[in-house]
């Protein structure tokens, strides 16, 4: 009997034995419930809910050790590590000649749901409950805009700051984000079928059975990947595992040398993976070795590590936190969610000149839930993808992945520092920048 009280790589590898048990029962439940294909909640979110339910933080019955959301943190690391090293060649040319209302819109999205939720919680939540963190409210875009991975980084970078409860007020807005994006998404979708906003569809009903179940038939499978090596030398698979493996390394090293010099200054292991994954892009770019590397392999790989990450991010939760910050959490999502809808939908009506109700419900799925949920979304009201909102927004984010990574690794640490409100109003600033450029270029469409 392994006692889960003492680390080991056999506790290690008993708490992976179990995640990956709970994925495949999380599975059969997609599978089977269809209560469950309708929300499209994805398995590792149902996994993440068994294990908090049965594990340390629920029932118990579930062996996890505590180090649960320390593998979050790493997955993340992994995650932004393997982003650049799958990411295509694409000119900033290209992006600002195709997608560049996409771009104010998508960019609007992102910095106006981080100022709008840090505002909120500095002038209203700390007005009602005086005893809050100055960053509860930023918990909010945390967990809606960035999702499971986010809360995961920047839950890591507070614990390093001295606010261990971030991590888990993170996780929670992301689980509660997820459930948000499906039911609302829903909820807008037969509004716009029904008042005639759906270009490519009228009933819900449209949607083919393998989304649902997430099973796909022998005929629409594609493939995982291919071999850019030979296996008589190394296996193609290992050759991308340990690029992406070498950039997450290279990153905590840096973010560990950084402390060692700098113990003020705290950046997050992802930023610096990302960044030292950008730095490899470009070398392997020019060097050739880029040919070797399999962007569909690369990305799976993210996939995989993504869904590990939500399983173990959300069996993680502290519920002591969520039960005694209930009453202000509660209030801060109430505020979330019209906020987000509130953006999305009048900005999008207002920055698409075709499709705008496509677009725009990809927004709310990315921007309440995750990427993957604006996916399953789209892919109700626009099956075969001929808006090609998908293809806009993955132009349109290359501007808006730095700013991104900036927001989310010096929050944490201007907030510690006194400085998170001038962070949200340079955000706010930056937004209304927005509006003018998009009016000047012309890309604001007035709607009757």
């Amino acid at each position: 009997m392994i006692d889960s009280s003492v680390f080991t790589p056999w506790t290690f590898f008993t708490d992976l034995g179990l995640i990956f048990g709970l994925i495949l029962i999380g599975k059969l439940i997609r599978v089977k419930v269809k209560i469950i294909q309708k929300l499209f909640i994805p398995p590792s979110l149902i996994a993440g809910l068994l294990g908090l339910a049965f594990g340390p933080n629920g029932l118990g019955w579930i062996p996890f050790t505590d180090n649960l959301g320390t593998y979050a943190a790493v997955l993340i690391a992994l995650v932004f590590g393997a982003l650049p090293l799958s990411s295509p060649k694409v000119s900033m040319k290209e992006v600002s000649d195709r997608v560049g209302p996409m771009w104010v819109f998508a960019q609007l999205g992102m910095l106006l749901q981080w100022a709008l939720a840090g505002l909120f919680g500095l002038f209203v939540l700390k007005l009602i409950w005086p005893d809050l963190n100055d960053s509860f409210g930023v918990m909010l875009s945390t967990g809606f805009y960035g999702g499971h991975g986010t809360a995961a980084a920047i839950g890591s970078a507070y614990e390093g700051l001295g606010w261990d409860e971030a991590r888990s007020l993170g996780m929670t807005t992301a689980t509660v984000g997820v459930v948000c994006a499906i039911i609302g998404g829903l909820i807008f979708i037969k509004w716009a079928a029904r008042n005639k906003h759906t270009a490519f569809i009228s009933d819900f009903n449209d949607l083919p059975n393998e989304l649902r179940s997430g099973l796909l038939p022998k005929e629409k499978r594609d493939a995982v990947g291919e071999a850019t090596t030979s296996s008589i030398s190394i296996e193609s698979l290992t050759l991308q595992m340990a690029f992406i493996f070498v950039v997450a390394l290279i990153g905590y090293l840096i973010s560990q040398g950084v402390k060692m010099y700098y113990p003020k200054l705290e950046l997050p292991v992802f930023s610096c993976a990302f960044i030292v994954g950008l730095l490899f892009k470009k070398v392997f770019d020019r060097t050739g070795v880029s040919d070797y590397i399999c962007p569909n392999t690369t990305q799976r790989m993210s996939s995989f590590f993504t869904d590990l990450l939500v399983a173990c991010g959300v069996a993680s939760i502290k519920l002591g936190v969520v039960v005694k910050y209930a009453l202000p959490l509660v209030v801060l999502i109430v505020f979330g969610v019209l906020m987000v809808a509130s953006i999305t939908f009048f900005f999008g009506r207002r920055l698409s000149k075709t499709y705008w109700f496509e677009r725009s419900i990809f927004a709310w799925g990315w921007w309440t839930g995750t990427m993957a949920m604006g996916i399953a979304l789209i892919r109700i009201v626009d099956p075969k993808l001929l808006s090609k909102a998908m293809d806009d927004y993955a132009l349109a984010y290359l501007p808006i992945a730095p700013i991104e990574i900036l927001l989310i690794t010096f929050v944490p640490i201007l907030f510690v520092s006194g400085y998170g409100l001038w962070l949200m109003l340079a955000c706010l600033a930056f937004s209304i920048l927005l509006l003018l450029l998009a009016k000047k270029m012309g890309w604001w469409i007035r709607k009757k």
